[in-house]
């Protein structure tokens, strides 16, 4: 026959099991069980397919936490079905100022919703993100966007503080492209195009023109005019260049004479007028002749010089 078992030692075999289950979780999860956690939670609008329980919670690449809940919550008040996702962030994964695990164990509720409230006005928000394309796993990305409002839903879901949410960079480019789409489909396209063709048409008919092909038509004969103008032209300069320097030559040889015995004569009747003038005023005409005399000489002693350096304005004329 067998003893019966006494209560003391099945009370002693449990105490036994569950003081070996606690050292197996300091041991092998190093304490993690134990160590303070903060809780907040997140409302997203768009669909939560891809993310699941225990998925990450990251900062900028980061990894600080896990997805601890997703639920439904019916909003009595709206009439609509929300999706509040419970959020646990390590404080462990953030270093203090002193180079340490932050710890927030002395830390009062009121505080830890203080340091919360800062971090809001900071622009903490949250996003879904994909972990992966192939597999179309998400993560909750939380980062720091003051561009990006605080929209709050204003429940509440277990007393949690509640982080704002922004729409997935997936979603932002769809909206961009629909608005983009909406925009365009309003344009007056078929007008346009109408519009468009007529233009063509009517370019079209004017090119065709009898009047344009006519003024082409006439535009090169007077280039070819113009053409045959220039190469006569550019024969016969050289010789006309020639034969006028020759000429000034010529000239500028016999005239040369004339004018030095005109300066002579010029500089004689100056003495003989200068003696005149001390004599008596009353040959004071001969004196303006001869002076008159005198600086017409000078001007057709120039004009030769100009012609010998110049001779192409006699055909030409002199340049403005």
């Amino acid at each position: 026959m067998s003893k019966p078992v006494k209560p003391e030692a099945i009370g002693a075999f449990i105490l036994g099991g569950v003081a070996l289950l606690v050292m197996a979780l300091m041991t092998f999860g190093g304490g993690e069980f134990f160590k303070p956690k903060i809780q907040w939670v997140v409302y997203f609008d768009s669909s939560l397919n891809g993310l699941n329980v225990g998925a990450p919670v990251k900062v900028q690449g980061v990894q600080v936490g896990i997805v601890k809940e997703i639920e439904l919550q019916l909003d009595d008040g709206m009439g609509r079905l929300m999706k509040p996702v419970v959020i646990e962030i390590d404080p462990a994964k953030v270093v203090s100022t002193k180079g340490g695990p932050m710890d927030i164990s002395g830390l009062s509720p009121s505080d830890l919703e203080a340091k919360f409230r800062m971090l809001l006005d900071s622009g903490l928000r949250a996003r879904l993100e994909v972990q992966s394309i192939l597999t179309g796993l998400l993560f909750v990305n939380l980062d720091f966007s003051r561009d990006q409002p605080a929209h709050l839903t204003g429940l509440s879901y277990k007393g949690l503080l509640e982080i704002p949410s922004v729409p997935p960079t997936v979603d932002e480019v769809l909206a961009t492209l629909e608005e983009v789409m909406r925009k365009i489909g309003h344009l007056p396209i078929e007008g346009v195009v109408d519009d468009l063709a007529a233009t063509l048409k009517d370019i079209h008919a004017l090119v065709g023109s009898p009047e344009v092909r006519k003024s082409q038509l006439a535009l090169n004969q007077s280039l070819e005019s113009a053409q045959v103008i220039l190469a006569r032209l550019e024969k016969t300069l050289p010789d006309l260049v020639l034969h006028l320097d020759a000429t000034v030559r010529e000239v500028n040889l016999h005239a040369r004479p004339v004018l030095e015995s005109t300066q002579a004569t010029m500089d004689s009747g100056r003495i003989v007028a200068g003696n005149i003038a001390d004599v008596t005023d009353a040959n004071s005409d001969l004196l303006n002749s001869v002076k008159e005399v005198n600086r017409a000489a000078a001007s057709l002693r120039e004009l030769s010089d100009y012609l010998q350096r110049h001779p192409e304005s006699l055909l030409f004329g002199k340049p403005d």
